[in-house]
C-alpha cells in the first residue's frame, strides 16, 4: 500500500497520485472481479432488501425502511427485533437457522413491502362526480328550453352577476361592503334591497414567506434533518405506522406467494420433466438432472421478464445501491454517496447467491433419497399417482435444502470470499446478480444509506449499552473488594 503523497510517474513525464491510479484500474475490471477483489474488511453483518422506491436494512437488533416518496422526500421508519439478544435457543443451530433466516427474511420483507407502497405512491382521490346539466347532456334546445330562464342563461352562456370593469386598468372594481343603513321610518336614502349585486373580489394571498417543504420526515411527519455527508439520517423517535396490509392480509399474501412458487418451481418442472423422461424411478438421475436444469430456467427467464417491468427496474437500482452502501461501510469510509457511487453493484454475501445454491442443492439431495424404495415398498403405480409422491417428497425436504444452502453460502462463502473454491461456488449467484441489480442514481443511493445508518446508530447505542453494563460490574466488584 503506497503512503499518502505518493506518485507514480507518465510516459509524458506527469505525475498524479497513486490512488488516482488504483481507481481508475478498479473501474477497468469488472463488478465481478471488483466484487471479490474489493470486499472490505469489515465484513458486517447488516443486510438488506429492496423495496418499490426504497430499502429495507436489517440489523442485530432492528430493521428499518427508507422510502423516496413522490415529492422527494425521505421516509424513515425502524422496528426492533424480539429475537436480536437471545441467540442460545435451538432456532440458532446449525441447518435449523438457515430455515430460521428464511422464514424471517419473508416476513420482514413482506412488512417491508407493505410500508414503501404506502409511502410510494400518490394516492389518487376520488372526486365527487358532477350532475351534468340538461345542456351539456343533450344541448340547448330553443323549442325545448325557451321561456325557462335558468337554460336560457347557461345556453346562451349569460353572467348571472354583475362585474365592474375599470376603464383604465382593465381590473375588476372591488367595492368595500358597507355597514347597512337605518331605513326606519321616512327618509331620502334610496332603497337599495333591490340593487344588483356587486361581486367582492379577494386579495391574492401572500405566498413570499411560506417555508420551504423539509427533504426528510420521519415517521411522526414531523421535520428530520436533512442526509448529510457524514451522518446520514438523523434517527429519533418514531411511532409505528399502519401498515397497509394487515396481519391477515399479510399471511394470505404469504401463503399465496408459497403456493405461486412451489406451482412455478417445483410442480411444473417435476411435470415437464416426467413428460420428457419418462417415470421417475425408470432413470432417476437423469430426471434428477433434467428437473433441476428446467428449475433453474425457470427461475432465471422469470427474474428476466419481471425485470422488463418499469417499477421492478427501479427495484433493481436501489438492490445495487444497498451492495454499494454495505460495500462503502466495510472499507470503512464515511457514508456518502459519492464514496458509495465508486463500488461495484455486486456483491458476494448477496442473497441471490442463496437462492441459487438452493436449486443447485436441491440435485443433489433429491438425487440421493430413497424415493425409489418408497415407490416399491408401497407399490406406487406409475402415472399422476407416482409424480405426486415425487412432487410432495421435494415439498417436505425443502426445509433441509434450505439449511444446506444458508450455512454454504452465508456461514462459509460468505466469510471466506478470497478462497478458490468459494469463487467456483458463488459464481452462478454472481452472475444472476447482473440481473437482479442495475446501476443505482445517487437519490437510491442516500435511501441506502439512511436506512443503514438507523440500523448502524442502533447496533453502537447497544454496545455502548454493554459497555457499561460491563463497567458497572466491574466497579461494584472492585467496591465489594474494597469493603
Amino acid at each position: 500500500m503506497g503512503r499518502i503523497g505518493q506518485t507514480s510517474a507518465r510516459s509524458d513525464g506527469y505525475a498524479f497520485p497513486r490512488k488516482t491510479v488504483q481507481m481508475e484500474e478498479a473501474k477497468q475490471k469488472s463488478d465481478l472481479s471488483r466484487a471479490f477483489s474489493e470486499d472490505g474488511a469489515l465484513k458486517t453483518h447488516v443486510g438488506g432488501q429492496a423495496l418499490l422506491e426504497g430499502i429495507m436494512m436489517r440489523g442485530k437488533y432492528n430493521w428499518s425502511v427508507a422510502v423516496r416518496e413522490p415529492e422527494g422526500t425521505i421516509y424513515l421508519e425502524e422496528h426492533d427485533l424480539a429475537y436480536g439478544k437471545d441467540k442460545s435457543g435451538w432456532l440458532y443451530w446449525p441447518f435449523i437457522r438457515g430455515c430460521r433466516a428464511f422464514v424471517e427474511s419473508l416476513m420482514l420483507g413482506y412488512k417491508a413491502l407493505s410500508i414503501s407502497a404506502e409511502h410510494a405512491f400518490v394516492e389518487e382521490e376520488e372526486e365527487t362526480p358532477k350532475k351534468p346539466t340538461r345542456q351539456e347532456e343533450d344541448g340547448f334546445s330553443w323549442k325545448r328550453d325557451f321561456g325557462n330562464p335558468d337554460e336560457m342563461i347557461d345556453g346562451l352562456a349569460a353572467q348571472r352577476t354583475l362585474e365592474v370593469i375599470d376603464g383604465e386598468t382593465g381590473l375588476p372594481v372591488r367595492f368595500e361592503e358597507e355597514e347597512p343603513a337605518d331605513t326606519s321610518g321616512d327618509s331620502d336614502i334610496p332603497d337599495t334591497q333591490n340593487a344588483p349585486t356587486i361581486p367582492y373580489v379577494p386579495e391574492a394571498p401572500d405566498v413570499r414567506n411560506v417555508p420551504d417543504t423539509p427533504d426528510i420526515f420521519d415517521a411522526s411527519g414531523t421535520a428530520a434533518p436533512e442526509i448529510s455527508d457524514d451522518r446520514g439520517a438523523e434517527a429519533g423517535e418514531r411511532p409505528e405506522s399502519k401498515p397497509l396490509l394487515g396481519e391477515k392480509e399479510m399471511l394470505f399474501s404469504m401463503v399465496l406467494g408459497l403456493v405461486l412458487g412451489i406451482v412455478l418451481f417445483i410442480v411444473a418442472p417435476a411435470t415437464i420433466t416426467n413428460f420428457i423422461v419418462g417415470e421417475y424411478d425408470d432413470n432417476t438421475l437423469l430426471w434428477n438432472i433434467v428437473d433441476g436444469l428446467l428449475r433453474i430456467a425457470v427461475f432465471i427467464f422469470y427474474i428476466w421478464l419481471i425485470g422488463r417491468m418499469s417499477d421492478i427496474k427501479r427495484m433493481f437500482g436501489y438492490h445495487g445501491a444497498e451492495h454499494k452502501a454495505i460495500h462503502c461501510y466495510e472499507h470503512g469510509l464515511p457514508m456518502t454517496p459519492e464514496n458509495a457511487r465508486s463500488f461495484p453493484r455486486l456483491h458476494v454475501r448477496c442473497g441471490t447467491a442463496f437462492l441459487i445454491m438452493v436449486m443447485i442443492i436441491a440435485i443433489f439431495v433429491y438425487t440421493i433419497t430413497p424415493i425409489n424404495a418408497l415407490i416399491d415398498t408401497w407399490g406406487v403405480p406409475d402415472g399422476p399417482v407416482k409424480l405426486a409422491l415425487v412432487i410432495v417428497v421435494r415439498i417436505l425436504l425443502m426445509p433441509l435444502i434450505a439449511g444446506i444452502s444458508y450455512e454454504i453460502t452465508v456461514k462459509w462463502a460468505g466469510s471466506h470470499p478470497d478462497n478458490a473454491l468459494v469463487k467456483v461456488i458463488l459464481w452462478p449467484g454472481m452472475q444472476m446478480q447482473y440481473l437482479t441489480t442495475r446501476e443505482p442514481d445517487d437519490e437510491m443511493i442516500e435511501c441506502a444509506i439512511a436506512a443503514m445508518q438507523l440500523v448502524l446508530e442502533r447496533e453502537e447505542l447497544e454496545e455502548q449499552k454493554g459497555r457499561e453494563a460491563v463497567s458497572g460490574n466491574f466497579s461494584q466488584e472492585a467496591t465489594a473488594l474494597d469493603s
